[in-house]
């Protein structure tokens, strides 16, 4: 294992997970949406450095390319798991319902396709990391949840959920369409 900047930031970004769940469930405490928003802010603004820093820094790994992804999903679906038991009802359960059923194909998917030794059909795309910023997004803005002023940030991320689990079908099906051909061969 290859302990650089970005693989510990990948890391420090997972320990946050159990943090943000029993922050989530503690009994109420003043600021606690503060909280909770800034810890998932906190995971969003690593998740775009460890990146960023394996670039820059050149120390991109075999390690952190395995292991970013499966940080973001993650956070993003304990996250959700946490919101659905908030807000229990259709109207959170359907995208997070996409959002998560979404990133479990395309990690199939991107299985699939390594073990037959192609893995350039399903790389990130733009789409992709649209839908991650307004995975984000939304959910910090959920969890924050406590009206500032006339501005409702739970309204507002119930607006930019629905617009990420739009832009996550997109997503899917474009590296469903990428891989297509792939998986109609014959064997």
């Amino acid at each position: 294992m290859n302990l650089n900047i970005p693989n510990i930031l990948t890391l420090f970004r997972i320990a946050l997970i159990p943090v943000l769940v029993l922050i989530f469930y503690w009994p109420e405490f003043e600021n606690q949406h503060v909280v909770l928003a800034s810890l998932f802010f906190v995971a969003g603004v690593t998740d775009w450095f460890d990146g960023y820093l394996a670039r820059v820094l050149n120390q991109q790994s075999s390690f952190g390319a395995f292991l970013d992804p499966v940080a973001d999903k993650l956070t993003v679906s304990v996250a959700l798991v946490l919101l659905v038991s908030k807000h229990p009802g259709a109207l959170v359960a359907i995208p997070a319902a996409v959002i998560i059923g979404r990133e479990i194909t395309i990690s199939a998917l991107r299985e699939w396709m390594a073990n037959i030794g192609d893995v350039t059909s399903v790389k990130v795309s733009i789409i992709g990391k649209f839908k991650t910023a307004g995975q984000l997004w939304a959910i910090g803005f959920m969890l924050y949840e406590k009206p500032i002023g006339w501005f409702s940030p739970l309204q507002f991320g119930y607006l930019l959920l629905y617009i990420s689990a739009a832009l996550t079908l997109w997503s899917m099906v474009a590296y469903l369409i990428a891989a297509w051909p792939k998986l109609m061969e014959k064997e």
